[in-house]
């Protein structure tokens, strides 16, 4: 990406590199403030001359009148080191191999029980509003401002639990766990597809839907909850949909205030590069630095399993 010059600088940048993107903020912007920021930074150095290459011209002899003609060696700039040529860094490549090796993703997502929305989102369309009950621990509180009634009907076997949401969970990890195993076409009978599944390196052989290999509430107290989800192959809206659904399962309604990315394959949140970090030379040090481990990963999960055709190389 950008000019080959300084030619140095542009070494550097073939590779992978992740960066924090604020809230609010659209991917595109963000991929082209990135992109301006390595062009200024490529451009304000200092441009080296460009490469001499020698090339035999054919021309009429010098001092002769005759049309004769012969060849006269000429050094001329290399087109390829030229400053008006742009070159394109490698590092695409390995984001088609990031994808082939269907890598894990860690998210926090943040749940709100008691209404539903269009779009599964807080800030979205109101479609329906219902109750959900109360921690058996606030009620005598209750009792106090709510009548009798009330307060033995939310303390039902409807209002929604902790001890509630962790079985659900467990059972859409399950569910999710079988479904993974159907993609990747692995039999579980054999031993190196068992040694597969121990060290966590199944993975589904095309594309597949969202597939959930982890998930656990890290924080509940109603109207809130926290969930850790590991998945592949997953958007932001099939994840707010999931704390919808959840809610359904609960008897009651739910909708998302909240997605954010904790991991993305082999980079972590320590990896990602803060706004005031976009810069030539803050890239090129993320790239160099996770370069051994985005080989290594890339190695190890794109070795083919059990049956599986061998995949290319990073």
């Amino acid at each position: 990406m950008g000019s080959r010059r300084p030619v140095l600088a542009l070494a550097r940048l073939h590779g992978l590199f992740a960066v924090y993107k604020p809230p609010g903020l659209k991917w595109k912007h963000l991929r082209d403030t990135v992109e301006l920021q390595l062009l200024k930074g490529v451009n304000a150095g200092k441009a080296p001359a460009p490469e001499q290459r020698v090339r035999f011209l054919l021309g009429p002899t010098e001092g002769s009148e005759e049309k004769a003609l012969t060849l006269t060696a000429t050094s001329v700039p290399a087109l390829a080191n030229h400053p008006l040529v742009l070159g394109v860094g490698h590092g695409c490549s390995l984001l088609t191999d990031m994808y082939n090796a269907h890598l894990t993703k860690d998210y926090t997502v943040r749940g709100l029980l008691g209404k539903a929305t269009d779009d599964f989102c807080e800030d979205g369309r109101l479609v329906e509003k219902s109750t959900y009950g109360v921690p058996r621990r606030n009620c005598f509180y209750l009792g106090v401002y709510e009548p009798l009634e009330n307060v033995l009907r939310m303390l039902s076997s409807d209002h929604v639990t902790r001890e509630k949401l962790d079985r659900i969970l467990a059972v859409i990890q399950g569910s999710h766990q079988k479904a993974l195993v159907m993609y990747s076409n692995l039999d579980l009978q054999t031993q190196e597809a068992y040694d597969m599944a121990v060290r966590g390196l199944i993975r589904p052989m095309n594309k597949s839907p969202m597939l959930i290999t982890g998930i656990r509430c890290l924080h509940f107290a109603p109207p809130e909850f926290l969930l850790e989800v590991r998945c592949m192959h997953e958007t932001q809206k099939q994840l707010r949909k999931l704390v919808h659904e959840i809610g359904l399962e609960l008897k009651t309604t739910a909708v998302c205030s909240q997605v954010r990315r904790t991991r993305d394959g082999f980079f972590t949140l320590d990896d990602a590069l803060l706004r005031t970090r976009w810069d030539l030379h803050s890239i090129q040090d993320a790239i160099q630095a996770a370069a051994p481990r985005v080989a290594a990963e890339l190695e190890k999960s794109l070795r083919p399993g059990p049956g599986a055709p061998a995949a290319p190389q990073p």
